[in-house]
């Protein structure tokens, strides 16, 4: 019998990418949506011909439960997040509820339907087993570079407070009921499917439309933050392999190379064979009330335990973005509909 995996956020980036990496591992994969009529699932359909779907609402705990028992899941993969970062200081009680108390909830729904009390761990056989993903945003004003493990958090956003109080529950839960549950603490991971509001995608897409002759400059924030960019497809198959560990333990991903958004603006603009400097404003209303400046993975955790690597390089995964943007206006896509992904 195939093994059935739950997964939150299935409309998004990394829920499609890891929807797709486990339908070829052979499991049988539902997808959580709200709402009665959710036009990004009927997109997600067309990519997804072989998801299933079940109700649910991250705000609503009845639901999850009710989704838990009818999927049966032997994996829960929590993806569902208020994940643009900047959002999360004008809806910032919304991140809480969906970011922070949707982790309480769904632990919640699997400690109820596992029937798990504290000091009585679920049997082997019966095990749900539970990936909540956590974010290089939680440690925010780093104390230590590159960041590991075991180095301290100190959000500077409500998406990353948020981040927080759902990695510590995890832990929580996993040290009070005996949960298989994990975090996987991913920095920044893109692709053509990233949302069209994060700055990788506004980069590409301002690219692909300056080059086809739709636009003449790309306004952006702080050219001189760093981060650490790898490629989501690389990043869910880490997903996967930390549910099939023996022993259920937190794991940083990241590609350990920091490369600065003036560096992704260089190749993405190569890419196209322009120069950036002739099109790139700085616009000062376009930084973050409190910016993260610098974050690195140290991923030496997840490489020798779980064996993974990532495999996209920086150039290969900008140019994937910028070509795959030129084809999707080129042929008159929209950025904002799912179902133009590749």
């Amino acid at each position: 019998m195939a093994r059935r995996a739950l997964i939150t956020g299935i409309t998004g980036q990394d829920g499609s990418y890891l929807a797709e990496h486990l339908l070829e591992q052979g499991y049988e994969v539902w997808g959580l949506a709200r709402g009665q009529a959710n036009p990004r699932v009927s997109r997600m359909r067309k990519l997804l011909t072989e998801v299933r779907v079940v109700r649910g609402d991250l705000l609503d705990q009845g639901s999850l439960i009710s989704a838990v028992e009818r999927v049966q899941p032997d994996e829960v993969y929590n993806l569902g997040a208020i994940s643009f970062v900047p959002m999360s200081w004008e809806q910032a009680e919304l991140t809480a509820e969906v970011t922070g108390m949707g982790v309480l909830r769904m632990l919640e729904a699997i400690r109820v339907c596992s029937g798990v009390s504290r000091g009585v761990s679920p049997g082997a056989g019966g095990q749900i087993r539970f990936y909540q993903a956590s974010s290089s945003e939680m440690f925010g004003q780093v104390s230590e570079t590159p960041q590991n493990e075991r180095t301290a958090f100190h959000p500077r956003s409500p998406y990353g407070v948020a981040k927080a109080y759902g990695h510590f529950l995890t832990q929580n839960y996993r040290e009070s009921y005996g949960m298989f549950a994990v975090s996987g603490i991913l920095f920044n991971h893109e692709s053509p499917r990233r949302g069209a509001e994060f700055v990788t995608r506004k980069v590409s897409l301002g690219v692909a439309r300056i080059k086809l002759g739709l636009a003449g400059e790309l306004r952006l924030g702080n050219l001189e933050a760093r981060r650490d960019w790898g490629y989501a497809g690389d990043y869910v198959k880490a997903m996967h392999l930390m549910l099939q560990a023996g022993r259920a333990e937190d794991y940083v991903i990241g590609t350990g190379r920091m490369k600065s958004v003036r560096e992704l603006v260089e190749a993405a603009f190569s890419a196209a064979g322009l120069d950036w400097e002739q099109y790139v404003v700085t616009d000062q209303t376009l930084h973050r009330p409190a910016e993260v400046d610098l974050l690195c993975a140290d991923p030496k955790k997840a490489r020798v335990q779980l064996g993974w690597e990532p495999r996209v390089s920086f150039d290969e995964l900008v140019a994937m973005m910028v070509e795959a943007d030129l084809r999707l206006l080129a042929d008159g896509g929209d950025p904002h509909d799912d179902s133009s992904w590749p």
